[in-house]
């Protein structure tokens, strides 16, 4: 039987679980969100006058293109534990912004100097360095402005729990900290712990960021909280895995992105150090203590945290 829960911020089945069904209707969420918030028109959106160029950019950047994974984990987890559906939906569209902003800024020729993302020329060459540099810096502004709307919507302690998580996540002890050892790490030899010191960092840091987002917009006990962080973590790193084995196993067409550009950059990866058999069973570690974790949360149902997972771990670009 197919046991539709009802709680004050979703709509949830509990069993007979169709990730693409709740996928497609989450994202449709997200986009209209973002379609809406990413706007240039005075009447609309948050960005009250923004120069039209700069926002067409902004836009060029986050519409229209990604798999929605991290806003996707935020909902996810803010469903497990009965969460506030305007905080959640602020907070997915919020990480979001967070991760355009980075992918504008990485390809930028002082960072990996990249042509393509999303199957479309990137923001520097469609735009200009100097505006792409601006598209990046105004995206970051915007997701904390989504943050802390001041209609009531959001509790104040919401608010300032989800800045402090984002925050946590892309800066210096996160995504921007990895960022930087991935740029000091070109022509280098890395071992494991090293290579996963800094994909905990670089990449995972924003996706266990989005789990912790999630569960930040509900109430959770301290054997929940616990689960999320680990389970978000072992998300976070199986991800890069996955990266660096579809790296060198897919052609740019199927990833939206320039293929083999690691190598070609001299990067240390999980391929180049562990090679690809292992780096695939290491992947497939991960995704075993993600789901031990949800296991031990007690969680009101964790179906699509758990599809997620798999979908982490499992796609094929």
């Amino acid at each position: 039987m197919d046991a539709r829960v009802k709680s004050d911020s979703f709509d949830v089945v509990a069993s007979s679980f169709d990730l693409g069904h709740w996928a497609a209707r989450r994202q449709q969420e997200v986009e209209r969100a973002l379609e809406h918030w990413v706007n240039a028109d005075p009447r609309e959106g948050l960005d009250h006058g923004a120069p039209a160029e700069l926002v067409r950019a902004m836009r060029y950047s986050v519409l229209d293109g990604g798999k929605r994974l991290r806003p996707l984990l935020v909902l996810a987890a803010g469903e497990s534990v009965h969460g506030h559906s305007a905080a959640a939906l602020r907070a997915a569209c919020a990480v979001e912004l967070i991760h355009a902003y980075s992918l504008v800024h990485d390809d930028m020729p002082c960072m990996d100097n990249d042509v393509l993302r999303r199957g479309k020329p990137t923001v520097h060459v469609q735009f200009g360095e100097a505006t792409a540099l601006l598209a990046g810096d105004a995206l970051q502004a915007l997701a904390f402005e989504l943050l802390t709307p001041d209609d009531g919507t959001v509790p104040e302690a919401t608010q300032a729990a989800l800045c402090r998580l984002l925050a946590r996540a892309a800066g210096s002890a996160g995504m921007a900290g990895g960022q930087a050892i991935d740029l000091a790490s070109v022509g280098c030899t890395l071992n494991e712990k090293q290579l996963r010191d800094m994909h905990e960092l670089k990449t995972g840091a924003l996706l266990q960021g989005s789990v912790l987002m999630g569960a930040a917009c509900g109430r959770t006990s301290p054997r929940q909280l616990d689960a999320l962080i680990a389970f978000g973590a072992a998300i976070g790193l199986a991800f890069q895995v996955v990266d660096d084995i579809l790296d060198v196993t897919t052609d740019s067409v199927t990833l939206g992105k320039t293929a083999g550009k690691d190598a070609m950059a001299a990067k240390p990866t999980y391929v180049s150090v562990l090679g690809l058999e292992r780096s695939a069973q290491y992947a497939q570690e991960l995704l075993a203590t993600a789901l031990t974790a949800l296991e031990r949360g007690e969680f009101h149902q964790t179906d699509a945290l758990r599809a997620l997972a798999h979908m982490v771990v499992n796609r094929s670009h």
